[in-house]
């Protein structure tokens, strides 16, 4: 159901609602008044009767009982109302037209009766010096009749209103809505590729936080298809280096005669397949990390560390470097392997790619109680302190570096540790360089580290 027809349907719904418990409120408050009205009408008509019977002006004896009694009337109404004039001995007098052949009433004052099934209401006035009793009354029928005529009255325009009403309010909805309309019409007329932000108009209130947060969303999708696009043309250009580079040694060693060049040409083809190939993972690393395709699992750290290793020995050796692992009494982490691996499978084949033959890259894997940190030394060149902050940014090489490097290293090692709450730490690099990743113990997680 459409925002419109709903909003329809409810103020409808509510405006008969207050529309018929006003006529509910007027069918009582009506009540109350014609009972008011009409019992101050009976005892005015029995009191006038009264008089007019002591200023002699209707004479009555026992020879006229039965006569027939004129009221005074002034209006519709009187012409219902039936009088008796009783004796104080209790014979009767008189009568109007139409009055029941039955007493009226016993009781002095107001008083409810029943006469031949039907309820009557009735007003009797003693008249001691006349010897007297005037009795008063009429129908109940009537009374109902009048207050239905009056309800009445107040529902047939209803019928005549209410589509009126309804026009009138689906009108007024569809204006209150075409703001959102046009925000509509503006976004289904745009290409998919358009994100410039929506302009700003003089919008209602309601919708002024819609059109902000919807720029906002423009803004970070027309980011992130830049940063796409920007991350596409560096992965572009890094596959484009190596693989121009197969194809060229490639061809050196197919028309080689002497066999050093041709073995020359065929470890410069190990090398770009192995860079390749390590870009091509780095790039699977970055789109695990981006999309969060990812699992908690309980790890033991010093196990994982040692298939790190494990998976970078031939790197190593090549380099002619040395791994050391220092990983006792970790308590185990519940935490993505797929992140965790990726960090320090990074982490280690960066120290090791900037380490000197010879030399030797230690992993010292600590706990304190509220996290487990990996630390990776190694005793390259270090990173320069103006350096340091741009490290972890896609494609970034600093200068100086070996051009087989992607670029990649560090900044999957930052993008997996924030997506799993912890941080990267940039050590000074005196002597070598120092990375260290803090992995926050969650709930799940072992709390002490014996």
């Amino acid at each position: 159901m459409s925002i419109r027809l709903r909003l329809i349907l409810i103020l409808t719904l509510a405006t008969t609602a207050v529309w018929l418990s006003a006529v509910l409120w007027i069918n009582i408050s009506t009540r109350a008044q014609v009972e008011r009205v009409l019992d101050a009408r009976l005892s005015e008509a029995a009191n006038m009767v009264s008089s007019l019977m002591a200023d002699r002006r209707i004479a009555l004896n026992d020879a006229a009982a039965g006569a027939t009694i004129a009221l005074p009337s002034d209006g519709g109404y009187s012409r219902q109302l039936s009088c008796q004039i009783w004796s104080l001995q209790g014979d009767l007098l008189g009568a109007s037209s139409g009055a029941p052949d039955a007493k009226l009433s016993d009781d002095e004052g107001f008083a409810t009766t029943q006469i031949d099934g039907e309820p009557w209401r009735v007003f009797t006035v003693l008249n001691p010096d006349v010897g007297v009793r005037v009795m008063v009354g009429d129908r109940m029928e009537v009374r109902d009749r009048l207050v239905s005529d009056v309800v009445q009255g107040l529902l047939w325009p209803l019928a005549v209103i209410f589509p009126a009403l309804a026009l009138l309010i689906w009108i007024s909805v569809g204006r209150g809505l075409a703001p959102l309309a046009h925000l509509e019409s503006a976004l289904r007329q745009r290409q998919p590729d358009d994100l410039r932000p929506l302009p700003e108009g003089r919008d209602p209130r309601e919708i002024r936080p819609v059109r902000r947060a919807l720029n906002s969303l423009f803004h970070r999708l027309e980011n992130v298809r830049r940063s796409e696009r920007d991350f596409t043309a560096f992965a572009a250009h890094e596959l484009k280096t190596p693989l121009a580079g197969l194809r060229t040694h490639a061809q050196i060693a197919r028309m080689a005669v002497d066999p050093a060049v041709r073995d020359r040409a065929l470890a410069s083809i190990a090398t770009s397949v192995d860079r390749t190939d390590r870009m091509v993972r780095q790039l699977l690393d970055l789109t695990a990390i981006d999309q969060d395709a990812t699992s908690v699992e309980r790890l033991d750290m010093a196990e994982l560390l040692a298939d790190v290793a494990d998976q970078a020995k031939d790197q190593a050796d090549v380099r002619q470097v040395r791994l050391l692992i220092e990983a006792d009494n970790l308590p185990p982490l519940y935490a993505s392997r797929i992140l965790v691996h990726s960090a320090l499978r990074n982490l280690v084949e960066n120290a090791i790619q900037h380490s000197p033959a010879g030399g030797v890259v230690r992993l010292i894997a600590t706990c304190d109680g509220s996290s487990v940190t990996v630390q990776v030394r190694d005793q390259g060149p270090g990173i320069r302190p103006e350096d340091r902050d741009r490290v972890t940014d896609r494609f970034w090489r600093g200068p100086g570096r070996e051009v087989h490097g992607s670029g990649l290293g560090l900044a999957i090692v930052a993008a997996a540790v924030q997506r799993m709450g912890g941080h990267l730490e940039v050590g000074k690099g005196t002597g070598g360089q120092q990375m260290s990743i803090a992995l926050p113990l969650s709930d799940l997680d072992e709390r002490s580290c014996s």
